[in-house]
């Protein structure tokens, strides 16, 4: 990778570990089903690519994949403000919450596909995008 401040998807999925790639690949689709229009911007210096209604990370991202050496994490910046009656989410900061993924199989959770949601209403209702 050169000094780009950018990058593309692929460059995330080039960044998790071979055995995690189906993981970052599949979070990006449950992503995308909830919201195929989402903007998505690669940051390479978060190593993250974060999902939400514009290309402002804090102020119109909604969710971020973030690859880790054992898991993916599946991060919202308003973490705080999501239901969560199974306590996936971790974290212990203002607003932001993740849910460190593992398997292929902790994707087809239906609770996560329900967090995305959202997670994308309340940033679309906060910022009046229909």
């Amino acid at each position: 990778m050169s000094d780009r401040k950018f990058g593309e998807f692929d460059d995330i999925i080039e960044m998790t570990p071979e055995p995690l790639r189906p993981v970052t690949i599949r979070l990006k689709e449950l992503l995308l089903s909830v919201d195929p229009d989402a903007c998505i911007v690669v940051r390479l210096g978060d190593r993250a690519a974060t999902f939400g209604t514009g290309p402002k990370k804090m102020s119109e991202g909604c969710c971020y994949i973030l690859p880790y050496t054992n898991w993916v994490n599946l991060g919202f910046y308003r973490g705080v403000d999501i239901s969560d009656p199974d306590k996936l989410l971790e974290g212990t900061g203002a607003k932001m919450r993740h849910i460190k993924v593992r398997s292929i199989e902790e994707c087809d959770n239906p609770r996560l596909v329900s967090m995305i949601r959202d997670a994308f209403e309340e940033r679309k209702s906060a910022l009046g995008v229909a």
